[in-house]
């Protein structure tokens, strides 16, 4: 496999994936641990300490958290579609 592009060195030679879209699936990871197991009992924990504004940090947080994810989703789907996975 002698061929080689200008993006193949940046490329994992297990994975296969470039660095940058590595990046990218690490963050989805990382975004939808804390939204799927943690914030939803940061906001459970305030509410029971009758910590209004933090109830409030937590659920902009998550709003935030939402958004981020999404556009990481959006990042990756690009990703995709320019054939930068799996090549």
């Amino acid at each position: 496999m002698s061929s080689s592009s200008p993006n193949q060195s940046n490329k994992d030679e297990n994975t296969r994936l470039e660095n940058s879209t590595y990046n990218v699936l690490v963050a989805i990871g990382k975004e939808a641990d804390f939204l799927y197991s943690t914030i939803d009992k940061y906001i459970e924990d305030a509410e029971r300490d009758g910590r209004e504004h933090l109830v409030e940090l937590w659920n902009e947080m998550k709003k935030d958290k939402q958004k981020h994810l999404s556009m990481l989703r959006q990042a990756l789907e690009k990703e995709a579609k320019e054939e930068k996975i799996g090549q």
